[in-house]
Formats: structure tokens, sequence, C-alpha cells
């Protein structure tokens, strides 16, 4: 097992977003993926996702394994679904899908290349969105009650490919045959071995390493896990569930990765290795090569490969929007809470940045609201409406009659009774 290296400092925001910018030369990529029941499981919980985003294609095509990457890009992902009775599969099936339809969504065959940014920004939503969607199908279908799934996702825009992360599954990239992992595990084990209280040795037999902090479809929102890498000609990135990752060893991969040049027997070594140390999980690899002119030459001033945040600049809001809800005068920090937490930013992992995957729900923690959205203003002052109560317009004395009657006639009522 392996930890990243500390979060690299965050690129400045718009830096990267020039939506004119085109790749000078093509990037070719060549890629494989395969998924194992295992040995142990009757199913198969997970799923993976493979699309070329341009061409408006998904899966194992012939045309998507060795492709040149067009003006909006390619995406990669590896969900690790949970839940049991099927809905596990369900769930990592959702997700892949909404992940594919929202990365589509809007994208205008104009000729302009998709920036950065806005890749980014569409790939944390689309997450989201499916995290909200498979919470929502588990609240409809009691059959369906506590299903979730992990996404590891990566989707390339010229040079630069970006990694979302929610749950345990895995992301690495391999330069000049040193691999290197680029996501952050979302678990109780890694979160203990960040604070000190476990070493990695001991992580291989600790008795909960199964438990992770978040999950697509276990609470209505996650927090996505937004980093980056800059690619170099010759790259190869890893993606895979726990399936892989918790049972070979780092080692063992990436000597599979340093001695096999095509994806397909890539995959296959590794997934067979899976089953070989007991399989006791579904088995998910995405492997995809980079390269072309499109692509700088791996130097030695390169910066090193490493584990690092990416902040994606503030979105402008439409006041006119209806129903938008007023933000009142706050101070520009809050005891105890750093402005920076949240997707995109540099704040580390920890229990108080995620959900815990527990059978109550917690109560969520307010969002920081950033200073830059904040208004000096005095709040607005409305005039308050008067509601009128309707009533009947009945006249005094008449109720009063009424009472009056009603009780007499009890009253007779009652000297009847008693005789």
């Amino acid at each position: 097992m392996t930890q990243p290296q500390p979060p690299h400092p965050t690129p400045v925001p718009g830096s990267l977003a020039d939506p004119s910018q085109k790749v000078h030369g093509e990037i070719r990529v060549n890629l494989f993926a395969r998924t194992d029941v295992g040995q142990i499981r009757e199913h198969n919980e997970d799923n993976f996702l493979v699309a070329d985003l341009t061409r408006r294609t998904r899966g194992l095509l012939e045309g998507n394994r060795s492709a040149t990457v067009g003006k909006h890009g390619s995406l990669f992902a590896v969900c690790d679904g949970m839940g049991g009775a099927a809905a596990g599969e369900i769930a990592s099936q959702l997700a892949v899908d909404i992940l594919y339809e929202h990365l589509l969504e809007g994208l205008a065959d104009n000729g302009r290349w998709v920036s950065r940014d806005e890749l980014a920004r569409r790939l944390v939503r689309a997450i989201e969105a499916a995290g909200l969607r498979i919470y929502q199908e588990a609240k409809l279908d009691r059959t369906r009650r506590g299903m979730g799934t992990t996404v590891t996702a990566a989707a390339l825009v010229d040079d630069h490919l970006f990694f979302a992360q929610v749950g345990d599954s895995r992301g690495y990239v391999m330069r000049k045959g040193n691999l290197v992992q680029l996501t952050r595990d979302q678990s109780l084990v890694n979160q203990l071995i960040e604070a000190g209280q476990l070493t990695e040795e001991e992580a291989e037999t600790f008795e909960h390493n199964n438990i992770i902090l978040q999950a697509l479809g276990t609470a209505d929102t996650v927090q996505v896990d937004l980093t980056y890498c800059e690619l170099r000609r010759g790259d190869v990135l890893l993606l895979c569930s726990d399936g892989l990752s918790g049972m070979v060893r780092f080692d063992e991969i990436r000597d599979v990765l340093q001695r096999t040049t095509e994806p397909i027997e890539a995959c296959k070594q590794l997934t067979e290795r899976a089953n070989q140390a007991g399989g006791h999980d579904n088995i998910t690899v995405i492997l995809v090569q980079f390269d072309g002119e499109g692509l700088k030459p791996i130097d030695a001033d390169a910066e090193p490969l490493q584990y690092r945040k990416y902040a994606l600049p503030e979105e402008v809001t439409d006041n006119t929007e209806p129903h938008r809800r007023f933000v009142p005068d706050m101070p520009s920090a809050l005891p105890g809470v750093s402005p920076s937490l949240g997707p995109g930013s540099s704040a580390p992992q920890g229990l108080g940045t995620t959900i815990v995957h527990s059978g109550a729900q917690a109560s969520p923690v307010p969002p920081f609201i950033p200073a830059a959205r904040m208004s000096s203003r005095p709040p607005p002052v409305y005039e308050e409406e008067r509601i009128e109560i309707p009533g009947t317009h009945v006249p005094a004395w008449v109720v009063v009659a009424l009472v009056v009657g009603v009780m007499g006639a009890l009253w007779a009522a009652a000297v009847l009774l008693l005789r």
C-alpha cells in the first residue's frame, strides 16, 4: 500500500482556462480495460467507463482503444458498487451512465476546444449529480437501501489530466518506470496512516480496512476531491478498484506495468494476479498509454508526479435568477473553519472534510461562504404584508344566543332522563 505525496500548491484560478487554447500536435491514446468478478463474490458490482467525448462514443470499441484525443477530451472512470442483492451493481451502473451523459450535455460542435476549467467543473458536477440520483433511487426502493458506489474518474483535455475522487478506488500515473498514486483514499485506514496512528505495514492486516468515509448514494451531497497532473509523452494511466490495489502489492503492480507494453496484456496480468492472491473482491482495471506531439517530452526540469489539488475559479452567479437565496453579510473568516475547504481546495483529507459512511446520517456542516461572494451593503428591509384571517362575520349576540340555547337543551334532556 502506498500513499500519495502531500498536496502541491494549487494553480492560479483562470490561468489554465483559456477557451481558445488548442493542442499543438496530436495526443494519441492506446488503452484497454477489464473487469472480473474475482474468486469469492457471486456477481460483479464494479463498472468502468471509457469514452471519447468528441466522437460521443463509449466502450472498448476499436476506435476508442486506439484514438486521437479530440477537442472535447476523453473520459475514464472506475466505480466499485456496494449494497448487496445486486444493488451495488445498479449503483455503479447508474454512476457511469450519469457521468457519461452529463459530460456530453451542452457540448457544442462549434470547433472550440473545451477549456480546462470547463471540463474540470463539468466532471465535478457530473459526479455530484450521480451521487444525488443514486441516493434518491435508494430512498424510493426499499430493496436498494444502502446501495452506493465509489468513483475514480480521469478526464483529459490537451496535456492536463484531471482526477475526481469519491471513495477508495485509485488513480496512478507511471512515468519512466516510476509509478505514483495521484488520488487519495477516502478511507478510515488512510486517515489513520496520515494521522500517524497506523503504519502501512499494520494497515495491511487492519481489521477495519474496508470502511470508507464517503461514497456516492449514501448521502445527498458529496465532497469531490479534484486533482490533476500535466502529462508527458509516454505516461501511462492506471485506474483500478480496491479489488486490485487491496490484493496486489504496489511493487508487483509497478513491475507488471514496467514489463508489459500492451494495455490488453497488462490488464490481463493484473487481474490474474489479484485472483491468485485470493480474489476477495471484484477487480476492475483501466490502462491508458499517452503519446503524440501534443505532449511535451519528459525532461529533467519537469515537476515530479505528485498529488496536486486543482482549484476551480468562482462562478459568476446570475442575480436575476428566480427564488435565489439572499446571503447576509458575514465575517471574512469563521473561527476554526478554513475558507479553502471543499472541492478543489488544498485542505488535507480528514474526518472534518468528509461524510462518515455510517448508518446514522450526521447533520451537515453549513458550508462556508467565500468572502468574494459577500455583500458589503446592509440587508434589504422587506415590508411585511398584512394577512387577513377569514371569519364568519356573525354578530356576537347571535353566537351567545346559540350557546345559551344549546346549554338549555342539554339541561332539559338531563332532567327528563333522571325522572
